[in-house]
């Protein structure tokens, strides 16, 4: 909730399309409104100080890659709900995906899909080089799809809301790695 909240504010204002983009990635239940308002109203009257926050996820799901991947896009789908990524807030993603110790290949990956539309470049959301063999890129499009695939977060018991972006993060590796098959000519 306080990384949210920070998240919203890096760009200097939160507007109410990213409480309305917290509120979808992070469904509260009915009898808890009150508390995670209260905690989300506090925490972002600043961005500052968001780095214990980010270390604590990064403690808790140590290991597990795919889960904070997904957190990290939670907060670039707040951070893009008003319709682009201030610099600001591509700063603070960066600096969690950091924290969370992701490799720079799966903060752009976070950041393209999170921009989406027919600019992004499908080689950033695989995370790979232009210069990729056809096999590494089949490997790595494999890879990512075992790592990313909603199953996999459903065994670890994420919530839903987690399990949804997640279908649209394998959707959109899968848009990806049709067009870069359709660019090179290989099936």
């Amino acid at each position: 909730i306080i990384l949210s909240a920070k998240m919203a504010k890096a760009d200097g204002v939160v507007t109410r399309d990213e409480i309305n983009a917290f509120k979808q990635v992070f469904r509260v239940p009915e009898h808890e409104v009150d508390n995670v308002s209260r905690v989300f109203n506090q925490a972002r009257k600043d961005s500052a100080g968001f780095e214990p926050y980010a270390r604590q996820l990064a403690d808790m799901f140590s290991g597990n890659d795919a889960v904070l991947e997904e957190l990290l896009s939670c907060l670039a789908h707040i951070a893009h709900a008003d319709g682009r990524i201030h610099p600001a807030e591509l700063e603070f993603l960066e600096a969690v995906s950091d924290i969370f110790g992701l490799d720079h290949a799966a903060f752009e990956r976070v950041t393209a899909m999170e921009r989406g539309g027919a600019d992004s470049d499908p080689y950033q959301i695989l995370g790979v080089a232009r210069t990729i063999s056809d096999d590494d890129l089949k490997s790595a499009y494999r890879t990512l799809v075992r790592d990313n695939h909603p199953d996999r977060l459903i065994a670890q018991g994420l919530p839903e809301e987690f399990i949804d972006l997640a279908n649209e993060k394998l959707a959109a590796i899968n848009t990806a790695y049709d067009a870069v098959q359709q660019e090179r000519g290989i099936r």
